[in-house]
């Protein structure tokens, strides 16, 4: 499993998937803090401070190890800028991983996302043992509902929950290893 050096950065389309480094701080800390964006997250916003450590981590941190999440940055692959992250968590079973995307609003729609998350899960299938990647998201999120379901993952469960706060209802959506790739997923 490891740090990935053999598989990272990864183009995914339009997207590329590569460790983030110091350089996406304005851009990380641009879309991270847009209330709207933060609003169906498990992060809060945090200061640039607190940020550049947060992708000094990230950057040398270990990957898909079970029981821990790690983030990775989404940049565009025809420039290198950064346009979102996505979190990766292989669960401490090592049986189940989950995926989490953030896009900046002025890229969504462009297929990063899609592509990222796509990446994403062929990366959790292609170097570790899990059998089943989930996206969890709020059903009011229906930009996350249709990139999941895009991506070829199906909803699986249905969840209710308080969520900062505020009572809510979660979708968990899922692919299998066997169900992978998904047709649109191949593209």
């Amino acid at each position: 499993m490891g740090r990935g050096p053999e598989w990272l950065p990864r183009r995914a389309g339009p997207a590329l998937l590569r460790r983030l480094e110091a350089a996406d701080l304005a851009p990380f800390c641009a879309y991270r803090g847009d209330a709207e964006v933060a609003r169906y997250q498990g992060w809060s916003p945090m200061a640039p401070d607190e940020a550049l450590r947060f992708i000094e981590q990230m950057a040398s941190a270990e990957l898909l190890i079970p029981g821990a999440w790690a983030q990775l940055a989404i940049a565009r692959a025809d420039g290198d800028g950064l346009v979102g992250d996505i979190g990766l968590h292989v669960h401490a079973d090592g049986e189940t991983a989950e995926v989490g995307v953030t896009v900046a609003p002025s890229d969504q729609g462009r297929g990063y996302g899609s592509a990222a998350v796509a990446a994403a899960i062929s990366l959790l299938f292609d170097h570790t043992a899990v059998s089943r990647v989930l996206g969890i998201t709020d059903r009011r999120n229906r930009p996350s509902v249709r990139l999941l379901e895009r991506v070829g993952m199906r909803r699986a469960e249905t969840r209710r929950t308080v969520f900062k706060g505020e009572p809510c209802t979660e979708w968990v959506h899922a692919v299998s290893r066997g169900g992978w790739p998904a047709p649109l997923a191949r593209r």
